[in-house]
Parts: structure tokens; sequence; C-alpha cells
């Protein structure tokens, strides 16, 4: 690396793939930024550089390279670490850059005993379900859905459900037809459930009928009356395999989510409140990508005045950023055994569509696009329907359904379109300009400041963090109390 390969990186801002530290002093916060470097897409930790991009250097002694070589030991497992040492032209002071590559395969690295994992440009203490994750995909094909269960056997599974599975991938071309005539073991075997003679736990998630092994395949059903789960109209829990769990989540929605119609031509096409598609590819991700290990996890909607909430336990790919997963990606299921049987039932698509779909579905019929969280433990996605704030048409509902929001009035004329759709995409968040041209899925920069940034500011819905310093390199949006009002 060379002087100007640093003048290069200290031109951006520190991000999850650079880090600035001024001295060796930050030596530990330097490491653990490495780390988490190590456990993504790799990255480098400038030492001599200043937060804001200054360089500076440092004085390196014999000392100093003593404390690197040793602080690089305490990374576990051994990982390939490139030091350079950067003069800075006419001083006695040298940058030391560490950099590490993305896809070393003994992932996931800790520093003195901890995981670290890096978002945006903040690194934290890696969640344990985050690490296990890590863990798990280091091993192979170890996990809970590949691990045997002696008690269980072929009497045990729904021989009906199998067969349903292949006659769909049969008519979907993603099974051959001879399959139909193979014996159940064949079957299973085909499916990679059976080995040996012996079932895998990933059999009873899929065509299980009974279940007082695996309280996890269980579904939480609730609406809720208003916006806040202090009171419930419906509650309700299912337990079966994932093809079962998936009829009880759309029922349940149908049951409680108010239905519109429109002509077209000569036909009567009813929708959701939110579409049909979205609940469904999301309820299909829930079931297929959560995590299992835990007795006590499970799948939950939860359905209020304003919103629908699907959550599962799991995490997001520690090396996908939520970016990228709105863009189209690579796909990496967390079950593959569970994802490769969906796929081959024509339940799942499994070439990394799942998101993509769920947000033109709903910008199709005029409502935000659906919300993505994580904490580590859990993944949930919020679909918010307000599409009458964008213009459209009314729903025909009665009044029993709270569900059916009413059309609000022209009280904000300047709030087009877009605004309402960068109202929706900021939400209680702040975002800079990447980030909400990432969750709009937009390209054009020039684009997204006529169209939608700048009417939003005029309109006074949206504001700057940093005002007087509107070329701030961190420079972020968020809503204002009109934003807000809007938004609720």
């Amino acid at each position: 690396m060379t002087h100007d390969d640093i003048i290069a990186l200290t031109q951006t801002a520190e991000s999850r793939t650079l880090e600035f530290k001024e001295t060796t002093g930050q030596l530990d916060r330097g490491m653990e930024t490495l780390c988490a470097f190590l456990n993504a897409d790799g990255g480098t930790v400038l030492f001599g550089v200043t937060d804001k991009g200054e360089i500076k250097g440092q004085e390196i002694s014999d000392k100093t390279r003593r404390d690197l070589v040793e602080a690089i030991r305490r990374i576990e497992p051994l990982a390939l670490v490139h030091v350079s040492y950067i003069p800075v032209p006419d001083t006695p002071k040298q940058v030391v850059a560490l950099h590490v590559e993305a896809g070393q395969l003994a992932r996931p690295f800790m520093y003195k005993g901890r995981p670290y994992q890096r978002m945006e440009s903040v690194t934290s203490i890696m969640p344990q379900e985050t690490y296990h994750q890590l863990l798990m995909q280091r091993g192979g094909r170890y996990g809970w859905e590949v691990a045997v269960n002696p008690d269980l056997h072929i009497s045990d599974l729904d021989e009906n459900a199998i067969m349903g599975a292949v006659r769909a991938g049969i008519r979907s071309g993603r099974l051959p037809e001879i399959t139909i005539r193979e014996e159940l073991p064949v079957v299973l075997e085909k499916f990679d459930l059976l080995h040996d003679g012996k079932l895998n736990n990933a059999a009873s998630v899929l065509f299980g009928r009974k279940f007082y092994n695996y309280p996890q395949c269980l579904l939480r059903l609730a609406r809720f009356k208003g916006t806040t789960k202090e009171e419930f109209f419906d509650n309700q829990r299912a337990q079966g395999n994932i093809y079962e769990l998936l009829d009880a989540a759309m029922a349940f929605c149908f049951k409680h989510l108010s239905l519109s119609a429109k002509v077209e031509g000569l036909y009567r096409e009813e929708e959701l409140s939110i579409p049909y598609k979205a609940l469904r590819e999301c309820c299909i991700n829930a079931f297929c990508h959560r995590t299992y290990a835990h007795p006590g996890s499970s799948v939950g909607i939860a359905i209020y005045d304003d919103r629908v909430e699907i959550e599962n336990t799991g995490s997001f790919p520690a090396d996908l950023p939520l970016a990228e997963l709105l863009r189209e990606h690579r796909s990496k299921p967390r079950n593959p055994i569970i994802a490769n049987v969906l796929y081959k039932s024509d339940v799942l698509e499994n070439w990394g569509r799942g998101i993509s779909l769920m947000v033109n579905e709903c910008r199709r019929v005029g409502i935000p696009d659906p919300e993505f969280h994580s904490d580590g433990e859990f993944v949930w996605v919020v679909f918010r329907y307000i599409r009458h704030m964008a213009g459209q048409a009314a729903d025909t509902t009665s009044a029993d359904h709270p569900t059916s929001t009413p059309q609000v009035p022209h009280k904000y004329p300047t709030s087009t379109p877009q605004v309402i759709r960068l109202i929706a995409s900021v939400g209680n968040a702040s975002r800079s300009v990447k980030e909400m041209m990432d969750v709009l899925q937009l390209k054009d920069r020039k684009n997204f400041l006529v169209a939608y940034l700048n009417p939003a500011i005029e309109a006074g819905v949206l504001e700057a963090v940093y005002p007087d310093q509107p070329n701030h390199p961190k420079q972020k949006y968020r809503l204002t109390e009109k934003g807000r009002t809007l938004l609720e």
C-alpha cells in the first residue's frame, strides 16, 4: 500500500469496510473493528488518520511493531492480516494499515475472546445468534436441521403432504416425473431428509404430524384493536409442519384484512389491504429462514389497524447488509435443506428475489414499501397500508373492518406520491441520501433530489440533521413533526 492509496482511502468517510484511528493508542478498538471486518466483507484499519480523514501519521518504534504483532495473534482463529507501514512525506512519521480480505472461511473470528460485527461505520459485539449462525456455516453441513432425531420415524410424517410436495414439484418442472412412482424412503433421501435409515430435524419441520418433540413448530396469530398490543379481537396459536402453518397464516390474513375490488375488463379482481403475494412471500421466508434450534422460538403475525407485522427468530445473513438485501442479491438460506425442499415443491423462489417481490407488490397497489428490521436475534417485517395518502381510491368496506383506513383529506397538498414514499421509507430513523435511495431502490441521484428530497424539505416534512452544514460528511435526514404527523 502506498501513500497515494492512503490519500484515496481518506477521501471517503468511515464505512462498513474502512476505519480511521489517530494512533495505536486506540489499538484495541482498531483490532475489534478488524475482527468485525473479518466477519463480514473485509476492510482496512488505518492508524495515523483522524476520524475526519486527516493524515497525521505517528512515530513507529520497535514496541509499536511488537504490540501490533501481539494484537494480531489475539485474533482467533488465525487470520491472514496484511500489515503496511506507509511513510508520511516530509515527516518521520508513518501510517499503519491493517487490511483483511473477505471470504476467510474460518469465520466467526474473535478478538480477545469476543466476536465483533460491523454495521455501516459502527463496530459492536456480535449478537449470540449471529455468532452461532456463522459458526454453523463454518462447520459446513453442521446445523440443527441436519441433526438426526433417532426417535423420529417415517410413520411420524404426513405421507399426503410429502406426495403433495412431489406433485407440485413435477407440475413446476422442478422434479422429474418418475418421482411420483418412487418409494417414500427414496423420495425422502432425494429431499436430503433421510440418511442411513435415519431422519433429520428438517423432515419433521417440513412433513411432521406429531410435534411433542418440536414445540418450535409454532405460529402465533393475533388481531389487535387499534395500533398497540393492549387489546385484541382474536388470538390464536397453530402447530404443524411448514405447509400447514403457511395455510393457517394466509387464512388468518384473509379473515382480518379487508378486501377491495376493481373490475378489469369482464373480470372482478379483489385485493387485500396488503397484496396476497407479498404476505405469502414474507410468511414463506419467515418459516424457511428462521432459527429452529431454540425450542421456545416461533413465527408471529400481528395485525393492527394500520399495519401487519410478521416476525421470526433469526437474523439477516451476517455478510449481507440490509441495503444489499433490498436489491437483487444472491440467495443464502439459513436452512439449506428446508429451502431446497420448499423450492422443489414450488413454494419458494430460491434466487434471492423474495424481498424485491414484496416491495414490488406493495408499490403495485400504492402502499409504502415493507420495512425490514433485525436486532440480531429476531427479524420482523412491517407492512403499512396508508395507500389513500398517496392518492389512491378508498376501499369499499364497512365500519366492522377497522383495518381499512379512511382517505386522508388534502391537509398537505404539497405531499406528492414521491414525498409520501420518502416519508414511509424514512420512518422514525435518520437516513443518509444513499440509504434512502437504497430503500426506495432508486439509481438516479439527480431524480431523487428533484422529485423526492427537495420537495420533502420544501414541504416541511423532512429536515437535515446538520442544517447549517449541508455538505457534512455524515449528513442524514429525519422527519419533522409535520412529517411524523403525516406518517401516522
